[in-house]
């Protein structure tokens, strides 16, 4: 299955990061550089549960191609959900279903950012991105 063009861009700049701390950097530019969703999007409806940090998520099928649109309260998730939309946006229903989390955030160099709460929590964010796109 080939990447969406977001994702080649994010493998091509985490890869060529010379170390954990400049990846940590690179995260935290993600996080800030995902657009903010409207007041009217950060209801308990569109909330993820299975976060510890407040996740809000909203879809849309375009084309039969997903797109998503997420935020976080917490800086740090909030740069990993953008790789994870980065990784999904564009997909089908069906290709949504084969993202593999474990492999991408260790394609990027990120695994050791992914704490057992983290991991759930992106977990818990895939999980609803399938729900939406069922």
């Amino acid at each position: 299955m080939s990447l969406p063009a977001a994702a080649v861009a994010a493998l091509d700049t985490f890869q060529a990061a010379a170390g954990w701390e400049q990846r940590a950097r690179l995260l935290m530019q993600w996080g800030d550089g995902l657009p903010a969703l409207s007041d009217v999007d950060k209801v308990d409806a569109n909330r993820v549960h299975g976060c510890e940090s407040q996740v809000w998520l909203v879809g849309s099928l375009e084309d039969g191609h997903w797109q998503f649109a997420a935020s976080s309260d917490a800086r740090m998730i909030r740069g990993l959900v953008a790789l994870l939309l980065a990784r999904v946006n564009g997909l089908s229903a069906a290709e949504l279903q084969q993202v593999d989390l474990p492999d991408w955030f260790n394609q990027l160099g990120l695994s050791r950012q992914l704490s057992p709460s983290r991991s759930n929590g992106l977990n818990a964010v895939l999980q609803r991105m399938n729900e939406l796109a069922g």
